[in-house]
């Protein structure tokens, strides 16, 4: 008996043809308002027959009913997902069995372990996701899967360690969705989707689904510039659909015209195409009639690979004087609409040699003015540079570019992106945070709009540095992985202490990164005394404290604040490229004090 082949060997030969929706068929079949993945274990003959329908139609790869087999979409505890997964897989393995008996009128079918997206909501969910990709992958291993699917994906983050885990036992595919725009969710193009996925050896094949139509498609798969290292598949939806009774429907009047533009996605290179939502099996019918399985190239011309130029020299803040220290002053945008305060406090800056204001974006999750409009409004008046901070915590990735990209328009480069703060206890039932990604995600959202919309002159992005977290490992990891995404500089938490002076210089040591040390120069015991108490992150020994008496003078105050300022330089200035005053109160005058 000749031994069947692997799907990667068929692949080096030919090209494959998947089957087409599993969801949106189904609920056309049977209007039962219900998950289609519960009916692997209700009612296991529906799922047998659209399986089988596909094959008919001459699908070659079939994926399992388990895209959403997860406990977030089926509510459900983890071993009973795991019989879903388990019901899933086995009814499609004994379709393609039932299917090989046929040999002579069907082709060798191959069955793919679909895993979809887990939605969650913050980094805590996020490692409990993270180990559920593992636990799905380890339950279709144990069922002897050698094809592993993750559809649907907006970024590979969530899903490494999955892969890494199964990538030596599995042929492992992984499909991105885009925007009509070639982006995704995550804010990602299509372009540098791919070539994250090309970094990674364990990965054999990676493409798109959903999301788009296949003239969209189409678009975006000729606009990459591929490698032909992995393998590359596209199923795109049937169209566009139209929402009737809080359902989405799609017309099925253009069958002919989505195979035709299937198949010249197949001529232009992808070695795997089939359907996604919307798709039935005539669809696929379509397709398989008029698909030339032969192996070929792309028709399209590879674009040249793009190098970055240097940043210009008024461009970004960070290209200082030689041996100068590099300043930075952060200005709160007003609570209200009167913002004199604020614009005379930068015009008394300008006059200091800083070489950037920096605007916090609504800290500790309270409303303040917009912090790019603000930016914005001081360089106008002012012409100092300046560098908002931007918050993942309240927009999405569609908003965050859009606002980037005006921000960009109205010459601003320069950026501190931090993951933000989250929504205060007493609002969370009316507000609602939305950390689409944290601070790492949207520096790689720049990087790739660096090499796309701001290609001429890139802008220039850095990160927070949190010294006082408890465990330094982890933040000396982060940085890197900050530093990894396009970072350029750090701006860190306030420094008030040899301890975390010290803790600082080995961040400093063991990553190289450039930093500029945060000053806060206390200006009372009450000051001194609130952030101690009441704002994480900011360490105040009682040492400190004992520098502030409760019946001093304006003056005397500052005057405390200043010290403890000139002392925090001269424990750092051996190893910190700059430093980041964060004024009580706006009182900017003190730096000059401080920088005498």
């Amino acid at each position: 008996m000749q031994k069947k082949k692997t799907i990667r060997e068929v692949l080096q030969s030919r090209k494959l043809l998947c089957d087409g929706a599993f969801g949106t068929y189904y609920a056309t079949k049977y209007d039962t308002r219900q998950m289609p993945e519960l009916a692997n274990i209700q009612h296991p003959e529906r799922v047998r027959q659209i399986h089988d329908e596909y094959i008919v139609a001459g699908a070659e790869i079939i994926r399992t009913n388990t895209y959403a087999c997860n406990t977030a979409m089926l509510l459900k505890e983890t071993e009973e997902v795991k019989e879903y997964i388990r019901g899933g897989y086995r009814i499609a393995c004994e379709v393609a069995k039932e299917a090989g008996k046929e040999k002579e009128s069907r082709p060798e079918i191959y069955v793919a372990a679909d895993i979809g997206p887990i939605p969650y909501t913050d980094d805590v969910d996020r490692e409990r996701v993270q180990k559920e990709y593992i636990e799905i992958c380890e339950t279709f291993l144990e069922e002897g899967a050698e094809f592993i699917l993750f559809e649907t994906f907006a970024s590979l983050e969530d899903i490494l360690p999955a892969i890494s885990f199964a990538g030596d036992k599995a042929f492992i595919l992984v499909q991105f969705s885009v925007n009509q725009f070639g982006y995704s969710n995550a804010g990602l193009s299509a372009r540098r989707l791919m070539e994250e996925a090309e970094k990674y050896s364990e990965i054999d094949a990676a493409g798109f689904n959903c999301g788009v139509g296949p003239g969209h498609m189409q678009k975006i798969i000729r606009t990459l510039c591929l490698s032909h290292k992995k393998f590359l598949t596209a199923l795109p939806n049937a169209g566009y659909p139209k929402a009737v009774s809080n359902r989405m429907i799609f017309s099925d009047r253009n069958i002919d015209y989505f195979a035709s533009k299937v198949n010249d996605i197949a001529i232009d290179g992808a070695d795997i195409v089939g359907g996604c939502c919307g798709t039935t099996p005539e669809y696929i019918r379509r397709i398989s009639a008029m698909l030339d399985h032969t192996k070929t190239e792309p028709s399209f011309i590879e674009e040249e690979k793009r190098v970055l130029p240097p940043h210009q020299e008024n461009h970004a803040f960070y290209q200082g004087k030689e041996g100068k220290k590099l300043i930075a002053v952060e200005l709160a945008p007003p609570i209200g609409s009167d913002d004199e305060k604020m614009m005379d406090a930068a015009h008394l800056l300008k006059q200091s040699g800083v070489d950037v204001l920096t605007f916090p974006d609504s800290p500790s999750g309270r409303t303040r003015a917009d912090s790019i409009l603000m930016a914005e409004k001081v360089s106008r008046e002012t012409g100092i540079c300046v560098m908002p901070h931007i918050c993942c915590r309240d927009k999405n990735a569609i908003a965050m570019r859009s606002q980037l990209l005006g921000a960009y328009i109205n010459q601003i480069y320069n950026f501190l992106v931090i993951t933000g703060d989250p929504i205060p206890t007493m609002v969370r039932t009316s507000v609602k945070s939305v950390f689409n990604f944290d601070s790492v995600g949207l520096m790689q959202i720049l990087d790739d709009m660096n090499e796309e919309q701001f290609l001429k002159a890139p802008v220039c992005y850095g990160g927070a540095i949190n010294q006082g977290r408890k465990n330094l490992e982890i933040e000396i990891g982060r940085v890197k992985k900050k530093m990894e995404a396009g970072a350029t500089f750090f701006l860190t938490q306030p420094v008030s202490t040899k301890e975390s002076a010290e803790r600082l210089r080995r961040i400093k040591q063991e990553t190289g990164a450039r930093i500029l040390c945060g000053i806060m120069p206390f200006v009372s015991l009450k000051n001194a005394m609130f952030m101690k108490n009441e704002m994480t992150g900011i360490d105040v020994s009682d040492e400190v404290l004992l520098r502030y008496r409760a019946d001093m003078t304006r003056e005397e105050g500052e005057r405390a604040g200043i010290e403890l300022a000139k002392e925090v330089i001269a424990m750092t200035e051996d190893f910190v490229d700059g430093y980041y005053f964060s004024f009580p109160f706006n009182r900017v005058h003190m730096l000059k004090d401080i920088l005498k």
